[in-house]
């Protein structure tokens, strides 16, 4: 009984660090989406400057969002191999429970 009430707790742990890890999901999805915004907003307005005239300003603004981008997609899929992961010791204790 204290057996499976100790999986039980484990199982509870586990769906918070699963919580915690769709969290991550949601700000790399955030970080990932807004330089895209960004992107789409200095491409909506072009006519309004010359980019050659504001090369000094592009430059380090590209970057950025590209580092964006690139942490973005990394967050991504950290967060869905450590859900995967989590889901599969859900199960494992899942079924040692059903055992019993």
């Amino acid at each position: 009984m204290d057996d499976d009430i100790s999986k039980l707790e484990n199982i509870n742990l586990l769906l918070a660090e699963k919580r915690t890890s769709l969290a991550v999901l949601r700000t790399a999805i955030a970080l990932f989406t807004l330089p895209l915004s960004v992107l789409t907003i200095l491409t909506a307005t072009s006519r309004y400057y010359n980019p050659l005239e504001s090369l000094h300003l592009f430059l380090p603004l590209l970057f950025i969002c590209f580092m964006l981008i690139i942490i973005g997609v990394y967050l991504i899929f950290r967060s869905f191999r450590k859900i995967k992961k989590i889901d599969l010791r859900i199960d494992q204790l899942k079924r040692n429970i059903i055992r019993k």
